[in-house]
């Protein structure tokens, strides 16, 4: 298989592996072997050192419209169905280890809008068009719930998955599926700005903090800042601490910012 043939891209620059979403004759529809090539180029990502930043990106108009309904429907006879494999994907994106960064210039649909949910960072065009269509076909969004409720404002959660109405970027980064959106002629720059702001942070201090964002609210305060107060002294002691206090001294970067 080429580059060009395969259902996921992958490129890798300064620090920074693009996972471009390649099936645009299926609007990029989450088919297993979509997910599965996703969940490789994810897995490999992880495994690079060199590897500070990943990006979620697309070819073709669309993003992504969510699960693969004519594999959906050929499996009906089996009783199971590739959407099951929509929560390892999930997982996989929302537990990286590493920033990811959700590129969209175009519509993104049921499934599609789970992958937006569980990067860390995702940057639309403002025209790209969203919805939760999952009632319309008679399902429901379960799956994608677990990394979409955590973003969304309650009443627009509601409000979008009951009625699979429509809405646009500058909604959905109003209600919280997106953190910001752009004029489709400035997406790149954008997402450019945020990836070498990314790149500037240290790596295990990158994924700590990715871990203070998935805590969960403590119930005892006082021992809760105890056991804070713990990390940020660990963190301060590390060698990357070390190396980041002396850089900022010395106002040069630190040895982790990439330099080519």
């Amino acid at each position: 298989m080429t580059s060009s043939d395969a259902l996921v891209r992958v490129t890798t620059a300064r620090g920074v592996t693009t996972l471009t979403l390649n099936s645009p004759h299926n609007r990029n529809a989450l088919s297993t072997p979509l997910m599965t090539e996703l969940l490789a180029g994810l897995s490999a990502a992880v495994a690079d050192d060199a590897v500070r930043v990943v990006v979620l990106d697309h070819t073709g108009p669309v993003f992504c419209s969510g699960a693969d309904l004519k594999e959906t429907a050929a499996a009906y006879a089996s009783g199971s169905v590739p959407a099951g494999m929509l929560g390892d994907v999930l997982a996989a994106v929302w537990e990286c280890p590493k920033p990811v960064v959700a590129r969209v210039a175009g519509p993104a649909r049921a499934g599609g809008l789970g992958l937006i949910a569980a990067a860390d960072l995702a940057v639309c065009a403002q025209e790209a068009t969203f919805a939760f269509t999952e009632v319309r076909i008679g399902v429901v969004p379960a799956v994608i719930s677990a990394t979409v409720l955590p973003r969304l404002a309650p009443r627009a959660a509601a409000e979008l998955y009951l009625t699979g109405d429509t809405f646009d970027g500058r909604r959905a980064a109003e209600i919280g599926l997106v953190t910001t959106a752009v004029p489709a002629d400035g997406l790149d720059a954008a997402v450019q700005r945020v990836c070498a702001s990314l790149v500037r942070g240290a790596p295990q201090a990158l994924a700590g903090a990715k871990a203070l964002l998935r805590r969960p609210p403590a119930a005892d305060l006082a021992a809760e800042i105890t056991e804070l107060a713990a990390v940020s002294t660990g963190y301060f002691l590390s060698e990357e601490g070390r190396e980041g206090v002396l850089a900022f001294r010395e106002k040069r970067d630190a040895s982790w910012v990439p330099t080519a």
